[in-house]
Formats: C-alpha cells, structure tokens, sequence
C-alpha cells in the first residue's frame, strides 16, 4: 500500500525498534529508511541482530554512530532516536579538541553534528527520548545539560518542545517517567503554526495535543539561554539549586517558556496483572523455589548496614522496604537493564501466582510493558537475559505511537491512519524460531491486555453492522480497530455523534458479543487504509478501543438495518 504522504525517518540508538513500532502505529506516512544500533564493548550485538530479525537488513547500520559520515545518512524528514544520558559539557574538551566537535563518546554530540553537517538538507523535524533527569543534571549546574542541548538545536534553526512525561498517568501498564523532545524547523509548516508560546505549552502544541495536561499553579518559568555553546556549559545557571526547567515547555529562538504538568486522563488502564500469560504457560526456571525466597524477601526488605567509604569514613547505608510481591492492580515499576536472570535482586519484579507460588517476569510479559508485539525480541541467537535487558533499555511504544499521530495530523492537517498497530508482530525473518510455547497446549494468541475501566450506564452505545466483507477483521481478536460506517448521507441524522461513547460492531447472523471504547469519532474515506478501493466517499470513521465481550453473541433487533443508538445501562438490562 502506497500512502500520498510519506515522512522519511532515519532511526540513530534504535535499540529493537521501539521507534519504529511506535511511529508506523501512529501512521503508514512513517517510513524508516535508515537506522543505527551499536552497542559498545560488546561483541554480540543482540539488539542489533533482533531489529534486523524484525524489519530487515535494508538500511540498516550495526556501526558505532561516531566512525559513520554524515554523508552516508540518506536525507530525511525525522530524525529520531533515544540518546544516552550523559555528561553534555564541552569546557574539558575545548582546550585540547577543537569544541564540540571534538567531544567524543558522548552521543549527543553525534545528533549535533549530523544535523550541522546536513547543512540545507538537515531534517525538518527531529523527536527524542532521553531519562526524565535530563532537564535537572548535572547536580552541580541544575538544568546545564538540557540548556546545552535547546541552545545547539536553536543555533540549528529549530524550535523545541518538551514533556516529561509518565506513560502509566496514561493508561500504559508502566510507570516508566522519559523526558521526549520534539523540534521543528522555523521555516516548517508546524513551525509556522505556532503564535504564542504559552498557549502552545498548554494547549495547542503537538505534545499538548497528545497528551492533555493541568499547569500546575505558580510553575511559570520564562527566560533567555544566553551566551555561546561554552558559555552555556560555563555558566548556565550556576550556583542555584534547582533547575529553571518546567517539565512541560518550549523554546524558540533561544527564549524558554515552561511549567510543570499534572497529568490529565479518565481512560482505560492497564496493569501489571492485566499483561501476565498463564501460569500453565511458564517454565519452571522462572519460579522462585521456597529455598530462594528468603533471599529476595530480604533483597526486597528495609535495610540499614554498616558500610565504610573509600576515604574510610562509616556510615549506615539505609533503604525502604518495597513491595513484594509487586502489585497486579497497577501499573509495574520501571523495568531496569538488570531485569533478567535468577540472582535474587531488589530491582527485578516479582509477582505472585494464583497457585500460590512467586516467580520472575517472562521476556514477553517485559515486552507488553513496553507495549511491544508479543515475542518481539524472541531470536534463537538472544537469551532471555538479554531480552530483559534490551527492554530495560526500551521505551513505551504507546507513546512514541500517540506523538507520532500528534505530528502527522499538524504536518498534514488530517487524521493519521495507520495499517501496521504497534501489537502487530513484524516477523521479516522466517529463520526465527518461535516456538518458546509450541509444546504448549493453550496458544498465545494474542496481546490483548485486560484493563481497568468502569462501564457508565448512562454513556450512549452506538451497535453498527459491518459489512460481508469486513466480519473477518472483526472477529480477531486485537486491541484497537477501525469502524467506518455507510455513506454520511446513509447514518441517521437522529444520532448525536458527540454523545457517542461505546461501540459493539454486529455481525449479520451472529449479533453482538465485543464492547468497546469510541477513542476518536471523525469523518474519513475507506481509500484512507484501502487506496486500491478508490472509495473517497465521505464516511463516519471511528477508531475504537476494546474493552470487554459478551460470554456470547447475542441477537439484537437492528431497527434500520444498520445502526441502533441506545444507553449501555438499557442493553446491559
């Protein structure tokens, strides 16, 4: 499928891909002609070999970003990438190496220099991840590194927006708390559409767009990044103790505006509980046995311990209790690189089974924390360690998936439509191994995450036919779908779209069983998804959200054929 628009992404620190997924969730204009993933002082280079197994080797570079040439980087529209966190002075360096160009080993300084290099080719828009301290390091100069990094993209000519944000305050079945960027040429058609920075902060930016927030009250912070890129990391605001960052705002033209934000959100949530396979699906070396339990519960414990310093001063090392076993009715804590193996640690999750018994996290449930397909990372050449590992390393896909929609619809002033969601397992290589479960009576199917929700009675449910030639994608079973209706001029006029909430598609001699949650209601074309139908008649799309299914299909009296308008609390009656 050929889509009219096409965003060009080049992917630097791809790690398994989590870009990618995201982005090609988000819409079928993403197209990734080019990535990077080397992993230093390691010979195996298990991320690299797991994004090749998935997308393929076309494009692809397992080189270390510093010896690449710029020039060997195809032109593109969006660079993104989720750049290590590290010391982003240029004072040591200037002295013996020239500036910035000589700061090697500290990846930032490899972004710079492929956007410098680009000159007049360099990427309209740029979009990053990094941790969540990014906007408070170092602890001696709060907030230097970040105003570094806003300074160089400014002196790039891009205006920059940023949030920190947690992707469990989303729903997302992870409390994982990433700082992203997202930067626009001046001259680009997003740039153009910006007219006061505070608005755009609160209300009309990409960021805000995606992911609604409350400022919280007095957070305002306004201000000018002065001097050169040296002065910067001279100067910035040295001698204070907190950093002048917000962790939602924006700059342009090297002024800063900011606030802190409080997560606005009433959605389905996923948690821990909800992602786990069952326990008839888990090998026995992931169970913890009753001679090893005392040592977690006492990793997971209160603890306070003599200990002696380097320069042989005693001190008393203390840490708080954490749960154990960890919570199924919320969303895991962070997942960490050290995640994989059986040592006993205070990081690693540790859940509690129906049978009683406690065991470790498999790689897969990992993966539906960082909300990647099923399996993703599965290579016969990857052990299960690593595979925590490369999802300790991860980002949330979902949030990478609802910035990309974001984007595309201010790029292009139309909805995102995408072909390829972010559950979709990408399997380039037939080679693959899949078969961890396949002497398993039950198959994983599918991920489809439980939620936590609360069915309103009082929200109206909209039950629509779908169509002969559409029932097969509605009856697999998969998170998200898209519903297009009949002919506008075919819905009836008695409906009140806004006051849609739930939808159950019916399916003609079967009825209805699937309830789910009306995430967008807008008008669309089937020629959207389906270019080779040439159907560019105006329809109601809408994109929907599985909740929940009936123990079994139940027929219903379709009025006019088509559709019936009622209240979730009548049907249920």
């Amino acid at each position: 499928m050929k889509n009219k628009h096409t965003i060009r992404v080049v992917e630097l620190f791809a790690g398994v891909g989590g870009f990618r997924i995201g982005l090609e969730g988000a819409s079928d204009a993403y197209e990734t002609i080019w990535n990077n993933q080397w992993e230093p002082s390691t010979k195996h280079q298990d991320a690299s070999i797991v994004y090749q197994a998935r997308f393929g080797t076309q494009g692809h570079s397992n080189k270390d970003i510093n010896l690449v040439l710029t020039k060997d980087i195809p032109d593109h529209d969006l660079l993104v990438g989720g750049f290590p966190c590290q010391d982003y002075s240029v004072a040591s360096t200037l002295s013996r190496s020239g500036g910035i160009e000589g700061k090697k080993g500290v990846l930032w300084w490899q972004i710079y220099r492929i956007l410098q290099e680009k000159g007049e080719k360099r990427p309209q828009y740029i979009f990053f991840e990094n941790v969540d301290r990014l906007l408070n390091s170092p602890a001696n100069q709060r907030g230097r590194d970040f105003a570094i990094i806003l300074a160089s993209l400014a002196d790039l000519g891009y205006v920059v927006e940023w949030r920190i944000i947690n992707s469990a305050d989303y729903g997302m079945p992870q409390r994982r708390r990433r700082t992203y960027i997202v930067g626009y040429q001046q001259n680009s058609v997003v740039a153009r559409k910006i007219e006061q920075m505070e608005d755009w902060v609160k209300y009309d930016g990409v960021l805000a767009k995606a992911f609604e927030f409350r400022p919280k009250r007095n957070t305002v912070s306004d201000f000018e990044i002065e001097g050169t890129i040296q002065e910067v990391s001279d100067c910035f605001n040295k001698g204070r103790k907190d950093s002048p960052f917000g962790n939602a705002g924006m700059m342009m033209n090297r002024r800063v505006y900011s606030v802190d934000a409080e997560a606005v959100y009433d959605g389905p949530r996923q948690t821990l509980g909800g992602n786990l396979v069952d326990e008839d699906f888990v090998p026995e070396e992931f169970f913890i046995s009753p001679e090893e339990l005392p040592k977690w519960e006492y990793e997971k414990g209160p603890k306070k311990i003599n200990r002696v310093s380097k320069e042989g001063y005693e001190y008393v090392f203390s840490e708080g209790g954490m749960a154990f076993p960890d919570y199924l009715d919320q969303p895991s804590r962070t997942i960490i690189t050290g995640e994989g193996g059986t040592a006993p640690s205070r990081f690693k999750h540790v859940v509690k089974t129906q049978s009683g018994r406690y065991r470790r996290l498999l790689p897969l449930e990992l993966e539906r924390m960082n909300m990647f397909p099923d399996n993703h990372t599965m290579h016969p050449e990857v052990s299960d360690g690593r595979r925590a590992f490369l999802m300790g390393n991860a980002l949330v896909c979902g949030i990478v998936e609802q910035i990309g929609k974001s984007l595309y619809q201010f790029i292009y002033d139309e909805a995102p439509v995408s072909s390829r969601p972010i559950f979709t397992a990408r399997d380039a290589k037939p080679m693959l191994d899949l078969g961890l479960f396949a002497d398993e009576e039950k198959p994983l199917v599918v991920n489809r995450p439980k939620k936590q929700y609360t069915l309103d009675p009082a929200k109206h449910l909209l039950i629509g036919l779908v169509k002969k030639d559409n029932e097969e994608y509605f009856l697999k079973e998969e998170p998200t779908k898209i519903y297009y209706t009949g002919k506008t001029k075919t819905f009836p006029s008695t409906v009140a779209i806004n006051k849609l909430y739930y939808f159950m598609p019916y399916i003609k001699g079967k009825g209805v069983r699937d309830l789910y949650l009306i995430r967008i209601a807008r008008i669309g074309t089937k020629a959207e998804i389906h270019p080779e139908s040439n159907d560019e008649v105006p329809r109601l799309v809408f994109d929907i959200e599985y909740l929940e299914s009936l123990p079994e299909y139940q027929m219903i009296n379709l009025a006019n054929y088509w559709y019936k308008d009622t209240l979730l609390g009548k049907f249920f009656k």
